[in-house]
This record gives C-alpha cells, sequence and structure tokens, in this order.
C-alpha cells in the first residue's frame, strides 16, 4: 500500500516522479512546483482577490477565482478550476484541472488531481487528493501529531514511518468522506471508499471499502 498506483490510477503523472512510497510526492512537491512554469495568469481575477509572490502562481484558463481568496505561491491551478470566497492556497498546492477549493477551505502542500473537491470548510494540510475525490463540508485533514513526532502509517499491520514531521490523508481515485469527519496524521485511504459522516478516520482503509460509525441512540424520558 505504499505504491502510489494502489491510490491513483494516474501514478505515472509527472507529481509522482520518483515517488517510491506515495508520500514521497509530498517531499518532492516544492521542487516539483520550481519545474512549471509559472508566474502566469490566464484569467482575469476580480477584485478582492489577493495574490502573494504572484511571480511563483500560475492560473490556466476557465478557472472561476472569487473574491475574498488569498493564494501565497508557489501555486499551480490548472483549468477549469473553482476557487471560491474565502479559500486560502498557503503555499506548495498542485491542482489539477476541475478541482474545487471551496468557501472557507485552506490548502497547503497538497495535491488535488483532476476533479478533486475540497468544497466546504476543510483543511487539507500535506495531503494527496485523488481524481473524484471528495470531502464532505467540515472535514479536516489533521497533518501534525500532537506530540510533534515524526508521522508513521500503517501498511499491512505494520508501522512504517515516513521520515515526515507533517502528513495529512492520501485520499484515492473516487474516495468520499462525510461531513465533519477528522483523519488523523498518516491516513491512507484507497480507491473507491465510502467514510460516513462524524468519524476519526485513521490508520489505512482498504480500497472498496465502507467505514461507518456504529451509533445507538438513548431516549430519556
Amino acid at each position: 500500500m505504499k505504491d502510489p498506483k494502489y491510490y491513483f490510477s494516474n501514478a505515472s503523472s509527472p507529481v509522482f516522479q520518483g515517488a517510491d512510497s506515495v508520500w514521497d510526492a509530498l517531499k518532492y512537491l516544492p521542487e516539483f512546483l520550481k519545474t512549471l512554469k509559472l508566474g502566469k495568469i490566464e484569467i482575469k481575477l476580480p477584485d478582492g482577490v489577493f495574490l502573494e509572490n504572484p511571480e511563483s502562481i500560475f492560473i490556466g484558463e476557465g478557472t472561476i477565482v472569487e473574491p475574498g481568496v488569498y493564494i501565497k505561491g508557489p501555486v499551480f491551478i490548472g483549468k477549469g478550476c473553482e476557487i471560491r470566497q474565502g479559500a486560502y492556497l498557503r503555499g506548495n498546492v498542485f491542482l489539477e484541472e476541475g478541482s474545487v477549493v471551496g468557501h472557507c477551505s485552506e490548502v497547503k502542500n497538497s495535491i488535488f488531481l483532476k476533479r478533486a473537491h475540497a468544497a466546504h470548510f476543510n483543511y487539507v494540510g500535506d495531503s494527496i487528493l485523488g481524481e473524484k475525490s471528495n470531502l464532505g463540508a467540515g472535514v479536516k485533514c489533521a497533518n501534525f501529531r500532537l506530540d510533534q513526532g515524526e508521522v508513521g502509517v500503517w501498511i499491512e499491520e505494520k508501522k512504517v514511518m515516513t521520515g515526515l514531521r507533517k502528513l495529512g490523508v492520501i485520499l484515492g481515485d473516487r474516495s468520499q468522506i462525510g461531513c465533519n469527519c477528522v483523519t488523523s496524521p498518516g491516513t491512507l485511504i484507497g480507491q473507491d471508499v465510502i467514510c460516513y459522516p462524524c468519524m476519526h478516520i485513521q490508520g489505512s482503509v482498504a480500497s472498496g471499502s465502507l467505514k461507518k460509525l456504529k451509533q445507538e441512540l438513548e431516549r430519556v424520558l
């Protein structure tokens, strides 16, 4: 479950070049962004959009950026994306075409593959979202251990250290996380997974899984 191909059908994308383990793509992301032709805005930005380090920001044609967005380079935003009011892109962000960063969502050091959505009140730090994946409203992808130690991941019931102090979630293609969930640092979720709302998700979740929390309601007379 370290192989990017387990999570993403387009693991041959240049963003994964040299990544023996899927999280390596995040280690190499700052250097990968330096290889791209940044410093070009192919759309007309409305008033109220703030760009920091515009020389290291690319925004592709057909993308919609609403007033109230703050973008701090380096950032690559592909064609046909939506960056909605109140979004904060906090550097080292790579968004493929059709991606959505929504209202009051914050993204840093992360990769969104085609049509990945973090559309409502999300935090996405040091994470990779696969094609057509979706975060429900209020999903937070925690990326930093409370003891500030190195992040490990669980693979086949063995803990593997990543060499990273910050690592959020790896979310496979077409997987969905329901509203108001929190993922622990170093959570690995395969392809075509559905996670029900209001859960704490950690460890590894195999492709094709349905993950839900069993709740009991107690009626007090």
